[in-house]
């Protein structure tokens, strides 16, 4: 495994019991993902979250949870990632944006739908970030604060032993 996973965010929204989610390509296949991508340079986990959301589907996403972090090998590049999952809603759609390169569209897909395609997911990432949101697994966004030196240690630390 890679000593250096990138850092990814994914954003997981259920809307009447289906999911958004995204046809993308890549490298040449259609694939279902979550609305999800790298950290940017300077960006906070949650606003690289309500960004790819927004690229991604042209809807805007507000995250009121977040999920859980997972760490993936991917067993054909030999890359590893660090995924942190968001829950939350969308609103303002812009449906004449042009979306994020590589994205065909975004649907709204139920559980069901995604778990039968298994060979059509980007990965195995994208349904158990479903099955853990459906199971109620929530941790409260300051889980994830950005913090500067200055500010670290003035700030209480969240620990589950």
């Amino acid at each position: 495994m890679s000593t250096n996973p990138e850092v990814t965010v994914a954003a997981v929204v259920e809307r009447e019991g289906r999911f958004l989610i995204v046809e993308e390509r890549i490298t040449g296949r259609l694939v279902l993902n979550q609305p999800a991508g790298h950290l940017e340079e300077r960006e906070t986990l949650i606003e690289a979250a309500v960004r790819e959301a927004r690229e991604e589907t042209a809807w805007r996403f507000t995250p009121v949870a977040m999920v859980g972090t997972y760490l993936w090998l991917n067993p054909d590049t030999g890359r590893s990632y660090l995924r942190f999952a968001f829950c939350g809603s969308v609103d303002d759609f812009h449906p004449h944006q042009a979306l994020d390169t590589g994205i065909v569209r975004a649907l709204w897909l139920t559980h069901e739908q995604l778990r039968v395609q298994p060979q059509r997911l980007r990965s195995p990432l994208v349904l158990r970030c479903i099955d853990d949101y459906l199971r109620g697994l929530r941790q409260p966004l300051d889980s994830v604060a950005c913090l500067g030196l200055d500010t670290a240690m003035q700030v209480d630390a969240v620990v589950n032993l």
